[in-house]
């Protein structure tokens, strides 16, 4: 029975750590020329496909594995930028004039 016992207190704390092993990162995308939210930017891992697109309101939430440092926010006409990973992010994006012409 102690066998049994302690076979399921292991599964259960191993079950625990494989949870523990990402963080959920929030914010919100808003573009630096008129404060507006962008609606569709990409965020992703740096170096994964893990990654999300904003809402309507420029927010986003994505899952991100606890080994990830940097994620990556796009979009189309604008300056990618590299951001390093934390709980909650604000990220202004401004207009790449040179992708335009």
């Amino acid at each position: 029975m102690k066998r049994l016992t302690f076979l399921l207190f292991c599964l259960l704390l191993g079950i625990g750590m494989a949870n523990a092993q990402t963080t959920k990162v929030t914010g919100t995308v808003i573009s630096a020329e008129d404060n507006e939210p962008i609606i569709g930017a990409s965020i992703v891992v740096k170096g994964t496909t893990i990654g999300t697109v904003t809402d309507f309101n420029g927010a986003f939430s994505l899952d991100v594995p606890s080994s990830a440092k940097t994620l990556i926010v796009s979009f189309v006409g604008m300056k990618s930028q590299e951001v390093g990973v934390k709980p909650t992010l604000h990220v202004l994006l401004a207009s790449d004039n040179q992708m335009l012409d």
